[in-house]
């Protein structure tokens, strides 16, 4: 398999939630980039693909949160990777803070931001 990704991948352990119409399970985050995130598929949820959700990660600091609206991109094994559609400023700039510190390569991260905003402008 041809890897497409743009994105570096971030292992990250958050407090997560995962939203879709009325149904809100706990769950737990594996990585997250600045495109998107793959979790523990939650237990009893019953995800399909390109099903509209919400994903908000709770920071340690137990004040910041991030909060992605996405589709569920791809259900494997017992993880869903969710694509993120839209993302306030400040959620984006936490992530972003993350990716950072996480990489410690600011030219690779403003390469992953470049391709994002040209992601978007498409």
């Amino acid at each position: 398999m041809i890897e497409k990704r743009h994105f570096t991948r971030i292992a990250f352990d958050a407090s997560a939630r995962l939203i879709r119409g009325e149904n809100d399970w706990p769950a737990k985050l594996l990585d997250i980039s600045l495109k998107g995130a793959l979790l523990q598929q939650p237990e009893e949820s019953s995800l399909e693909k390109d099903d509209p959700v919400s994903l908000y990660l709770l920071l340690s600091d137990e004040e910041t949160e991030i909060r992605m609206e996405g589709h569920v991109a791809h259900l494997e094994n017992d993880h869903v990777g969710i694509a993120c559609d839209h993302m306030d400023v400040d959620s984006a700039s936490h992530l972003r803070r993350i990716v950072e510190l996480n990489t410690g390569n600011e030219a690779l991260l403003e390469r992953e931001i470049e391709a994002l905003v040209n992601f978007a402008a498409h």
